[in-house]
């Protein structure tokens, strides 16, 4: 079910309905000093449509909130992790047909960012962008190689999973270093798994697309597996953790900033 379709749908309809009550029906019911009550779906909608009218600027051009359901992206972000999203990082965009219409900012090598799947529209993804347009992009035997270079990584610790994590508990984790941006984030590495997916010959990134992967590199539905990002499906950047619930609220987490 498509939320962002219904909320423009539900603000036109309760908006138009309040807009002829003010210009036509409250006018006539004035004139014929009628005392009657006002009409139910008129009565909602008036009151209805100034709250949907600022949720839906603020869900489309501001932040929208997110809840992590999977584990792809540990130990970043964990399971039951409530994040805020900027929807203006990348540029204003018309709400549901996802139009730029008004250019701000440019994705950037480790961003994590909240996108509409390519091979589902309806569902939306979260992992951190790998690879930028014109980039190579090699992974072999859990090592990432971008523009012929392998990136920085090293060992830091063992993960000590808890709750939902607990599956991932003694993975080690790395602290890897992407280039350009000099941005280092941790990742999760298990060896019960095979040497992560291989690609048997680099693939650079095509104009107006991105490649993406999940931190937790074993555990990950990403661009290894069904291929690039197009520009138009990014959603926004993951900014902060405002919330976060395992088996109770998770207070050390909450108003972390996520790099």
């Amino acid at each position: 079910m498509n939320f962002e379709l219904i909320l423009v749908l539900a603000t036109a309809i309760t908006g138009v309905v309040a807009l002829v009550d003010r210009m036509v029906w409250e006018p006539a019911r004035r004139e014929a000093a009628v005392t009657e009550k006002v009409p139910v779906l008129v009565d909602y909608s008036r009151s209805l449509f100034p709250v949907l009218l600022i949720v839906l600027v603020l869900r489309s051009f501001v932040a929208e909130p997110f809840r992590i359901p999977s584990g792809s992206m540990y130990p970043t972000l964990h399971i039951g992790d409530f994040i805020v999203v900027s929807k203006f990082s990348y540029g204003i965009k018309l709400p549901v047909i996802q139009e730029k219409i008004i250019p701000v900012g440019e994705p950037k090598r480790g961003d994590v960012v909240v996108f509409k799947y390519p091979q589902d529209p309806d569902l939306d993804y979260i992992k951190r962008i790998i690879g930028l347009p014109g980039d190579t992009i090699e992974y072999i035997n859990k090592q990432l190689i971008i523009n012929g270079k392998p990136v920085d990584m090293r060992f830091v610790t063992k993960f000590h999973g808890t709750g939902a994590g607990a599956m991932l508990d003694g993975a080690k984790e790395y602290e890897e270093c992407l280039p350009d941006e000099g941005k280092c984030h941790r990742i999760l590495l298990d060896d019960e798994t095979r040497p992560g997916r291989l690609l048997l010959s680099p693939v650079k990134v095509p104009p107006g697309h991105y490649f993406v992967m999940g931190d937790n590199r074993d555990h990950s539905n990403d661009s290894r597996y069904w291929g690039f990002v197009p520009e138009k499906n990014l959603k926004g950047r993951a900014v902060m953790i405002w919330m976060s619930w395992d088996d109770g609220i998770r207070f050390d987490r909450i108003g972390t900033l996520i790099k």
